[in-house]
């Protein structure tokens, strides 16, 4: 059993995520407290596996718990909060806190926004009981290793290159522990590395600015995806939050599609949605890259990919928060290779030679 404690200052938000957490048999909610001093206490008395946590509380700011729980005695914490364009840049300092992965308080708007957001509450929570809390850093050494790898395998451009439609694309999927695992990969990549498009499992409203401040800390340019937007050397675009993103081709150019869609393997955005068009449109001009996350989104993708010629590299299990889906797409024999994430980006630029 995952226990369970609910740090929310709303009795209305703690009633709600104990009725959906309480409907897996796998889950005990063994505790809710309305503010971080109550929350204290219950850790002691109760020992929870999980805390959800909303950032915006009386007393004492889930920002500052947080930073306390992770320096004082670290435990999982999964982000619970109603996000808006203004906040989510606090939600971006709570997951460089320490914070596992950010959820959205439940929709009770109508009942099929209600059932999504339940299956993406149990799949956090589910997946934050199974982290390896660690931190993880792009040393300066692992740049330089990185920019090494890139002047040694990417030759300069030809004339001839314009007209040939094998330049490589990466697409890159990641769930629990993958905002600090595509902070590492990123800030490695060099400003010649090929057009990078990832899915990052998270809320709507977040997206832009987890883009915008992984843009202040690369070498590269980082962005939040749009529609119709072109795929180029030095860039990643980021899927937006409820978003499906999907790979297209128009002659030599590589651009995307944003749709809303159903939900895919439990998410939107959906890894496999990417992978599986990226296969369709990339084929064997493209690289598949599965990071640290919960379930199996994106291991029938990228085997889809890797049988359509792809290169594919999945995070090896030390190296993983969660070796959750690089588990599953290599057990399906989607991932070509097992790749701790400090070589990531170096491997990625080898084998897109």
């Amino acid at each position: 059993m995952i226990k369970v404690l609910i740090v929310d200052d709303s009795a209305l938000v703690r009633q709600s995520l104990t009725q959906i957490l309480s409907s897996d048999p796998q889950i005990e909610v063994v505790g809710t407290a309305s503010d971080p001093y109550a929350a204290v206490e219950k850790m002691r008395q109760l020992k929870p596996d999980v805390i959800t946590l909303d950032v915006e509380m009386p007393r004492m700011d889930g920002l500052t718990f947080l930073r306390r729980i992770m320096s004082q005695h670290p435990i999982p914490v999964v982000i619970c909060s109603t996000l808006t364009t203004q906040g989510s840049a606090t939600l971006v300092e709570a997951l460089e806190a320490g914070a596992v992965s950010i959820i959205t308080k439940p929709s009770l708007v109508a009942r099929h926004f209600f059932e999504e957001s339940r299956l993406q509450i149990l799949e956090a929570v589910k997946g934050a009981a199974q982290a390896k809390l660690k931190k993880l850093t792009a040393t300066p050494r692992l740049q330089a290793v990185a920019k090494q790898n890139a002047d040694a395998v990417v030759a300069p451009l030809r004339k001839s290159a314009l007209q040939e439609t094998t330049d490589k694309i990466v697409a890159i999927g990641a769930s629990t522990g993958g905002t600090e695992a595509l902070r590492v990969l990123l800030q490695s990549m060099p400003v010649t590395c090929p057009p990078l498009v990832v899915v990052q499992h998270m809320p709507e409203g977040f997206t832009r600015s987890f883009s915008q401040r992984l843009n202040d800390l690369c070498k590269i340019r980082v962005k939040e995806a749009e529609d119709n937007d072109s795929l180029l050397p030095g860039q990643a675009l980021i899927a937006p939050g409820n978003k499906h993103l999907l790979v297209k081709r128009s002659g030599a150019r590589y651009y995307v599609e944003i749709n809303d869609g159903p939900l895919v393997s439990r998410h939107r955005p959906s890894v496999d949605v990417l992978f599986r068009s990226t296969a369709q449109n990339a084929g064997s001009n493209a690289i598949g890259v599965i990071l640290t996350g919960m379930g199996d989104d994106g291991a029938t993708g990228l085997k889809e990919m890797r049988d359509a010629g792809a290169r594919t590299l999945g995070q090896d299990e030390q190296s993983s928060v969660v070796y959750g889906m690089p588990r599953e797409a290599w057990l399906i024999g989607g991932v070509e290779k097992q790749v701790a994430l400090e070589w990531m980006a170096a491997s990625i630029l080898k084998v897109a030679q």
